[in-house]
């Protein structure tokens, strides 16, 4: 027997080499040697299943029907260079400087007159300027999220949302959509089941306009219910505009916020109506709430790109940005239409879809027995790409549903990648008749947000 009490030939206790080796091999198995470290946060953390896929459907015999990025091949590009070029020239050693954590006043102004075409009266003291709407997203979830308080949103929701949410510990709720947007009596029996179990509601993240991605658009005549409904039930609304400018018949909606001032905080974004690579987005909050944002924006950015924000001001201040936003609705328009054509054209019984007025989205959702995440290889072996539905749920949900972009391929791309699409949904639909629907797979989360996805 051994001093501290262990005998090195019972085999039931191992001596100290075999405990090495036993370290060792849980060290070899463990691929992240930090993982006990995380926060408990990160535990929910999921990346996308499908951005491996998307690195294959970026190749340009692919069709992606996945992502949502605008159609920069209609700006003038040569003027814009020509303008940048002059703004560093000119302005070089403001726009290459650090800056407010606010933004650029003259942007601040210029988005108060945007946002003036959707009845939203603001001033540019409310107004923060955001490394896109995303960020504005994450922000307004930690300042007003603690773990396990409850969030409302559409279902399905922006895929970025969920994310955000998720990753402070926020439970998602889902409300019920219809062809006019969210359902009031949906929304009412939400809250009475959240409130019913002692849980804490703490906004309604909603897209009104276009929505990403079930294409539809919430029916002027519910706006001022919701609303109330809302502020009855002291629950806050963050509502998320990036494509209200871009109805294919040039008509613009009441913003949630012009309807209740002190009750919603506004995201905006010019990812969609301008370059989605410049990153700039704004939230316009009350008062109070603005000065915590702009506390917040300073402990995770500092202050966003100067830069950035002096290309976007000047842009607007040069260019004939509202003709732009025309030419973009008509080619947009232009897309939808023949997206919606190929769709009524190639696609097999069973299958239904929404009939978007603006925006860049077609929710489609397949016969019963269609897993369109299992069927996602098989359409890019048949070089075509598109979203599937369970990354726009936070429980699951979605597995025959699809979203399906139109904004970025021509029209003659658009109705050959759903033409191919419709012949992988054939053969599934002929595979699910001949061995029975794939089993349902839980799902522990909403998926990481990414490019592919936006």
């Amino acid at each position: 027997m051994s001093e501290n009490g262990s005998n090195p030939t019972d085999p039931q206790q191992p001596g100290p080499q075999q405990e090495a080796a036993v370290q060792q091999a849980g060290a070899a198995r463990n691929l992240d040697a930090h993982r006990d470290r995380y926060a408990q946060r990160t535990a929910g953390m999921t990346a996308s299943e499908i951005r491996a896929l998307f690195a294959v459907a970026s190749r340009p015999e692919v069709v992606s029907l996945a992502g949502g990025m605008p159609n920069l091949a209609a700006l003038p590009l040569d003027s814009l260079a020509t303008e940048v070029s002059r703004l560093i020239s000119i302005d070089g050693q403001a726009a290459l400087q650090y800056g407010s954590a606010h933004g650029v006043p003259e942007l601040r102004e210029q988005i108060c007159e945007i946002m003036a075409m959707e009845g939203i009266t603001g001033h540019p003291d409310d107004v923060m300027v955001t490394v896109g709407s995303q960020m504005a997203l994450d922000m307004v979830t930690r300042l007003f999220c603690d773990p396990g308080d409850v969030v409302l949103a559409e279902g399905p929701s922006y895929v970025g949302a969920l994310g955000s949410f998720n990753a402070y510990q926020a439970k998602v709720v889902h409300v019920a959509m219809d062809d006019d947007g969210l359902q009031p009596e949906a929304l009412r029996h939400a809250i009475s089941e959240v409130t019913s179990r002692g849980e804490r509601i703490k906004f309604l993240y909603t897209i009104p306009n276009f929505h990403n991605p079930g294409g539809v658009t919430l029916a002027v005549q519910r706006r001022a219910e919701i609303l109330e409904i809302c502020r009855r039930h002291d629950i806050l609304v963050l509502e998320d505009n990036p494509y209200g400018l871009l109805g294919f018949d040039g008509q613009t909606y009441p913003a949630l916020r012009s309807l209740d001032p002190d009750n919603v905080v506004y995201l905006g974004s010019f990812s969609k109506t301008f370059a989605s690579g410049l990153r700039v987005g704004w939230v316009l909050a009350p008062h109070a709430v603005r000065e915590k944002l702009v506390l917040a924006a300073e402990s995770a950015t500092l202050c966003p790109p100067t830069l950035n924000q002096m290309i976007v001001s000047r842009y607007l201040s040069t260019h004939d940005w509202k003709g732009q936003i025309k030419t973009f609705r008509e080619q947009y328009r232009e897309r939808r239409d023949a997206m919606l054509s190929a769709l009524e054209q190639h696609m097999p019984e069973g299958c239904s879809w929404t009939k978007p007025d603006g925006g860049f989205y077609v929710w489609f959702t397949a016969p019963e027995g269609v897993d369109t995440k299992a069927m996602l290889p098989r359409a890019v072996t048949q070089r075509v790409a598109y979203a599937s539905g369970t990354g726009f749920y936070a429980d699951a949900l979605g597995s025959r549903q699809m979203r399906l972009s139109y904004c970025y391929p021509t029209p003659e791309r658009l109705r050959e990648g759903v033409r191919r699409l419709a012949n992988t949904l054939t053969d599934e639909m002929e595979l699910v008749r001949t061995f029975g629907s794939v089993p349902q797979r839980s799902v522990s989360g909403p998926e990481a947000p990414s490019p592919d996805t936006a």
